[in-house]
């Protein structure tokens, strides 16, 4: 049993008068979106008041633990830019921030509660309740009445419990949220919830009072699925004679109208979404607004902008959709609004997937405004590695007014234009297809669209035919010509 003194040194260590918000993952191997949105409006909140945000490490639920995970929560939040004041790698005035080393703090905080009838130890055996969800659902619990003296001394016999709380039976308990506002729920509702599991180490929900308090946190941003907990929560703050922080439940992101996001389900996490192309600016910016509206119309934000646009007024009651076709719009500006510098250093890795030794400056100007996902890329320049089998047919245009003789006569007008095109790049070559089309007296679409095909055996490319000449080179370039004339002409 603790004395006062040592209580009163941990109060004196909490720090007061700023805004102290905490971002608390289980380390489970990966961030999905939920989470990922939880740490950037516990971010926002704490950035906009100029107080500090804290990461602490969620690892009492040893069974869900995966190896390094931790890791993988510190390099997220870092990538997305959600760097934190306090944590397990940066320290801070109330750590250690890992639920598992701070194990000897709970149980004495659990005795206290028990001084104060506000919580007993119960001797009945383990039941799957107890290890899921920590709530007694079979009823009245037959340790809740035993005296002090017989719980006293079975304890100290070695025989094992777990500490549960003591919910009053009678009245009901009312707390504040700051998006549904005032809920009361009747106690009779409320289960006799587990706080220290048998092996010593707390339940969730008793983990995140005792540090939330310890840790000085104001403001707690967690899921709808903990409003249910919440009276317990208020009642544990009651208990000890803590102020209850504010508390902010953010509403579901859903995969449809009926069905929440899930990674089981094989619903994106963020680390997939980065896999998939899209960039972290566009990801933060679309969760931002996954249960927040800003005001006005304006939707894209910085980081920094959304720190000053982000208002708890926003926040929505009603589920979000979760809709991969918005997030790629997102997607698609973000990467317009990028420098061709900037968005060559993000496309060359892609482009390398499908290319090699071509000029990857040029390849990233010609994909900055058609592409919507990095990992598109590849896919787009798979005709530069080797021309596809394609139909003729693909050389009728009605828009350049080409058929297949038209462009079997341009073909072979173009090919020793092209052969005599030196030093080759791309000045030169448009100068020679251009001057081409005006010794022919045709519009350049009909000399361009001919070749533009033989060279990509595609309608649709990134850069038309002079472009796609350079990048190919000149060998390369009249090979494929070649081909082309010779399709064309099999076909006459």
């Amino acid at each position: 049993m603790k004395d006062q003194a040592w209580f009163d040194e941990l109060e004196a260590r909490i720090p007061k008068g700023e805004v102290r918000t905490r971002f608390a993952p289980s380390p489970t191997g990966y961030m999905h979106i939920g989470n990922m949105r939880t740490a950037l409006y516990t971010w926002l909140i704490a950035r906009k008041a100029g107080g500090k945000f804290l990461l602490r490490i969620e690892d009492t639920d040893q069974g869900r633990l995966v190896e390094d995970a931790a890791e993988v929560i510190y390099r997220t939040l870092r990538d997305a830019g959600l760097h934190w004041d306090e944590g397990p790698d940066v320290g801070g005035p109330v750590g250690p921030y890992i639920q598992t080393e701070r194990k000897a703090l709970y149980l004495p905080f659990a005795e206290r509660l028990i001084q104060r009838g506000c919580a007993y130890r119960c001797f009945c055996e383990k039941t799957e309740s107890e290890e899921d969800s920590g709530d007694f659902s079979r009823g009245e619990d037959p340790c809740r009445s035993l005296s002090a003296e017989e719980a006293e001394a079975r304890a100290r016999a070695g025989e094992p419990y777990v500490v549960r709380q003591r919910i009053p039976r009678e009245g009901s308990t009312t707390f504040h949220d700051e998006i549904f506002g005032d809920i009361t729920a009747p106690n009779a509702d409320l289960d006799d919830q587990v706080l220290i599991k048998r092996d010593g180490l707390p339940t969730y929900n008793f983990a995140n009072v005792i540090d939330d308090h310890l840790m000085g946190i104001t403001h707690v941003v967690r899921g709808t699925e903990y409003l249910s907990s919440t009276p317990k929560y208020n009642l544990l703050y009651q208990g000890f004679g803590w102020d209850t922080p504010a508390y902010i439940h953010c509403s579901p992101i859903m995969r449809d109208a009926q069905h929440k996001l899930s990674k089981r389900h094989g619903d994106p996490t963020y680390d997939d979404l980065l896999s998939q192309g899209y960039l972290k600016e566009a990801i933060l910016n679309y969760i931002a607004l996954l249960g927040w509206s800003p005001a006005g119309e304006r939707e894209f934000f910085t980081l920094p902008e959304l720190v000053e646009a982000f208002d708890l007024k926003g926040m929505s009651k009603s589920p979000a959709i979760f809709d991969p076709v918005k997030l790629t719009y997102f997607n698609s500006e973000y990467i317009r609004r990028k420098s061709p510098e900037e968005f060559e250093a993000l496309a060359r890795p892609y482009i390398e997937e499908a290319v090699t030794g071509m000029d990857t400056a040029l390849i990233a100007s010609l994909l900055q405004q058609r592409c919507e996902k990095l990992s598109d890329i590849p896919g787009q320049l798979g005709f530069l590695k080797a021309l596809p089998d394609y139909d003729t047919e693909l050389f009728v245009n009605k828009k350049s007014k080409t058929d297949r003789a038209v462009s079997l006569e341009m073909l072979r007008s173009a090919l020793p234009a092209v052969e005599a095109i030196d030093p080759w790049d791309q000045d030169h070559v448009h100068d020679a297809l251009i001057g081409l089309a005006e010794k022919l007296e045709v519009k350049n679409a009909k000399l361009l669209w001919p070749v533009r095909i033989a060279l990509s055996g595609q309608a649709v490319t990134p850069g038309g035919a002079v472009e796609i000449c350079c990048l190919l080179g000149k060998e390369e370039a009249l090979r494929r010509m070649q081909l082309g004339i010779d399709r064309l002409a099999g076909e006459a």
